[in-house]
C-alpha cells in the first residue's frame, strides 16, 4: 500500500512558476512509476507528466512540454513537478499517482494509488 500527499499548490500570476511535491509512504516507492494528472472544473482528469521508476524516462502531455519538468528523489520518496510559464489554462487540481507495475503509461486507469490533490490557480 502506498499513500501519496501532494503539496505546493497555490495562486500564481500568469507567467509565474510553482513546484509541486508528492510525498509517498511505503518502502516500495522506488519500484513504482509515478505520474501527475490534473482536473479542471467541468473537465475530465488528464495526464500531465510521468516518470519511470528509476527516473531515467520522462514523458509529458503536449500542452505542458517544454514548460513542466517531472523528477523524483527515491531516497526521499518524493516526486516533483516544476511548472514554469504558467497560464490560466493550467488552473486545475493536480494529483500525483503511482503505478505499482512500473509501466510508463498516460492512462489514469493504469495507476493504482492517488493523492488527494492540490489546487493550482493561475490568474491572468
Amino acid at each position: 500500500q502506498v499513500q501519496l500527499l501532494e503539496s505546493g499548490g497555490g495562486l500564481v500570476q500568469a507567467g509565474g512558476s510553482l513546484r509541486l511535491s508528492c510525498a509517498a509512504s511505503g518502502r516500495t516507492f522506488s519500484s513504482y512509476s509515478m505520474g501527475w494528472f490534473r482536473q479542471a472544473p467541468g473537465k475530465e482528469r488528464e495526464f500531465v507528466a510521468g516518470i519511470s521508476w528509476r527516473g531515467g524516462s520522462t514523458y509529458y502531455a503536449d500542452s505542458v512540454k517544454g514548460r513542466f519538468t517531472i523528477s523524483r528523489d527515491n531516497a526521499k520518496n518524493t516526486v516533483y513537478l516544476q511548472m514554469n510559464s504558467l497560464n490560466p489554462e493550467d488552473t486545475a487540481v493536480y494529483y500525483c499517482a503511482a503505478d505499482r507495475l512500473g509501466a510508463t503509461t498516460v492512462l489514469a486507469s493504469d495507476y493504482n494509488y492517488w493523492g488527494q490533490g492540490t489546487q493550482v490557480t493561475v490568474s491572468s
